[in-house]
């Protein structure tokens, strides 16, 4: 167990890498939401519109399951689009209760410049680290992932 730093908690000293990854989270998700606002984009909006870029006229289901965002948050988040005039809902010609959604114009054109805020982020993240510290953390990231995502409430409870 690593001694908790004067900053963290002394509660938090029990789980030091998740005050880490809880602390490195809010961090990253609040310069993003600042880079975000900047383009007139709420926190979450840029993974749909990323998802749209690489296919448009995805359903709403298809975009829920790719961004693994709650019904209520992607649906909020799609009508503050539409209202925006960055896409587009309309029913599915094979069934009308299915809402396909489309990228407008307006909405194609942020393909650069959100590539270039997540270009930006990426250097801003990876500032002092080299290149192998930076590769070396996206595996372990991810590894830590996949141990969370496969814990599932089962694993909770008999713990």
């Amino acid at each position: 167990m690593a001694a908790p730093t004067p900053r963290t908690p002394t509660t938090a000293g029990e789980g030091p890498m998740s005050y880490a990854i809880f602390q490195l989270a809010r961090a990253h998700r609040a310069r993003a939401a600042a880079m975000l606002r900047e383009m007139d984009l709420h926190p979450g909006q840029e993974l749909l519109l990323m998802q749209l870029l690489d296919r448009d006229g995805q359903t709403q289901s298809e975009l829920l399951e790719s961004v693994g965002l709650d019904h209520s948050t992607v649906s909020k988040s799609l009508r503050r689009m539409q209202d925006a005039g960055l896409l587009v809902r309309e029913p599915a010609a094979h069934d009308r209760r299915v809402m396909v959604v489309h990228l407008t114009d307006k909405g194609r054109a942020l393909r650069e410049p959100l590539a270039a805020m997540w270009q930006t982020l990426e250097e801003t993240s990876a500032r002092g680290l080299s290149a192998e510290q930076a590769e070396s953390f996206v595996r372990i990231a991810y590894a830590i992932t996949d141990a969370i995502n496969s814990s599932g409430p089962a694993a909770e409870k008999s713990e």
